[in-house]
């Protein structure tokens, strides 16, 4: 008999600061509403089926409140990582997926919330200034190469700089694509691409 699939769920706490993580069974989270709560009992994460959408209730680490989330049960359940991330500071507060992917994105998150907490003395425009200017020569460099594209067929786009990222717009149908930009790791990625794909508004799953 095939192994039951199984999705890791991942958040920042925001009263004690520290990784809260769980593992549940596709059945788990289709039987009934699922609430994971921090061992220190001042935050959970709350996740409802909804048919073929999923509703998330997200403790958010960056700006302190609950941010609603709600997306496609089919990418809730199979995609290998979904990123929940808070509009105000764009960085991530929620991970989905699979496990390893899970805990790779927690690693990085980790290393921007530490960042977080040594800019918060001195505030500047971008979590770090050296590594948003990195991330946009690279992706000058790529846009150069007409190598940014939407899934829609189209290659015009625009472009919006966050605190900690970049978004990514489709021209034409307004699909969105996030880039973080706040460690060295992201760097790195960046550096590692010579393409990026927009994934298009229009375009199903």
């Amino acid at each position: 008999m095939a192994q039951e699939a199984k999705r890791t769920l991942a958040y920042f706490c925001p009263s004690c600061r520290q990784i809260v993580a769980a593992e549940r069974t596709v059945f788990q989270l289709a039987a009934s509403a699922n609430t994971l709560p921090c061992p220190c009992g001042k935050s959970s994460l709350q996740v409802e089926m909804m048919g073929d959408r999923v509703k998330l209730t997200v403790p958010c680490l960056f700006c302190g409140k609950d941010h609603s989330v709600i997306c496609s049960s089919q990418a809730f359940l199979h995609q290998r990582l979904l990123a929940f991330s808070c509009a105000q500071s764009g960085l991530d507060c929620c991970y989905v997926g699979e496990e390893g992917a899970v805990f790779a994105a927690l690693k990085r998150l980790e290393e921007a919330v530490d960042k977080l907490g040594e800019e918060n003395r001195e505030k500047g425009s971008f979590l770090d200034e050296l590594v948003m200017h990195e991330v946009l020569s690279e992706l000058k460099e790529i846009a150069q190469r007409d190598g940014i594209s939407c899934t829609c067929g189209s290659h015009r786009w625009k472009l919006q700089v966050n605190y900690s990222s970049i978004d990514l717009f489709c021209a034409d149908c307004g699909g969105a694509m996030r880039i973080p930009a706040a460690t060295a790791s992201d760097i790195d990625d960046i550096c590692c691409k010579t393409k990026l794909l927009i994934h298009g508004s229009k375009e199903e799953g």
